[in-house]
């Protein structure tokens, strides 16, 4: 069965270039405002969208994500209405890859069953669960692969050629590398580094690599995008829109704007880079590496 994921960066990997990946959190800083900054996403250049699904206890998130939550959930979301915020965002975006991503516990209170099937009958096409290793693939991955959605999993760079056969045992849709040993919006200074890991990756798996954490600007987009087949975005954008809110944290009319400005700004770095002629195809913090590898 080929997804919307698989769909989408065929697509790009004919083009040549790279994917935008975009994160953002649902319902923050409230859900209208979510539903409209979705729904703006694709025409300002985002190729693929992981939406945050809120949880209290974010252990992997830096400040900006963990704050972004806790506004979400201030403002009354839930799990279930995640799910209505993607419906909604359907009802203009047939096309557009949408990535639930998160953690375990409220999909868990959810009920694995009903989640996937409301998931899936609302357009979601992946997910990201980042405190499932390939240890627990029963309890949500190959459901998730039975029920038709793609199980993004997560490679760090401590994942080594061990362990990395694994973790992309049932991995679908992309693998999601985390460029830095740290919490989600840290800086990355190693492109190099990240070039090998992507070669190294793509000795093991065809699935195209993604690449995250400390994504920033158009520069950082287009020096990853030159050798990885999709560049992740999510802190910076998460910081964009907190910015625009005023004093009470409530969402001004320049709020979307603020956001897709800068999605515009980084898809044009990561459309204006080039898969180099090598590669034709295209930590987290210390307890998530652990998991992984």
């Amino acid at each position: 069965m080929t997804t919307r994921i698989d769909a989408r960066f065929k697509a790009l990997g004919a083009q040549g270039r790279a994917a935008l990946v975009t994160f953002v959190m649902a319902g923050d800083p409230d859900p209208e405002t979510s539903l409209d900054l979705l729904r703006a996403l694709p025409a300002a250049g985002a190729d693929v969208i992981e939406v945050g699904m809120p949880f209290t206890d974010p252990m992997a998130d830096g400040p900006a994500i963990q704050a972004a939550g806790l506004r979400a959930l201030k403002s009354g979301m839930t799990l279930r209405k995640t799910i209505a915020l993607v419906k909604a965002f359907r009802e203009t975006d047939a096309d557009t890859p949408i990535v639930l991503m998160g953690y375990y516990n409220p999909i868990y209170v959810y009920g694995v069953e009903a989640f996937l099937r409301d998931a899936g009958a609302a357009g979601v096409d992946g997910l990201i669960v980042v405190d499932l290793p390939p240890e627990e693939d029963q309890e949500l991955c190959l459901p998730a692969r039975d029920a038709g959605l793609n199980f993004i999993r997560l490679a760090t760079p401590t994942t080594d050629d061990r362990r990395l056969p694994r973790v992309l045992e049932n991995t679908s849709g992309f693998v999601y590398y985390v460029s830095l040993t740290g919490i989600t919006g840290a800086a990355l200074a190693d492109y190099a580094g990240v070039s090998d890991a992507v070669k190294r990756l793509k000795r093991h798996t065809n699935l195209p690599i993604a690449v995250g954490f400390g994504v920033k600007n158009a520069e950082n987009a287009a020096q990853i995008a030159a050798t990885a087949d999709g560049v992740v975005v999510g802190s910076a954008l998460v910081e964009a829109l907190k910015a625009s809110l005023d004093p009470q944290g409530r969402a001004t009319p320049d709020s979307v704007t603020a956001v897709t400005a800068l999605v515009s700004s980084i898809a044009g770095g990561v459309r204006g880079a080039r898969k180099g002629a090598g590669d034709k195809s295209g930590g987290l913090f210390r307890w998530l590496t652990g998991l992984f590898g």
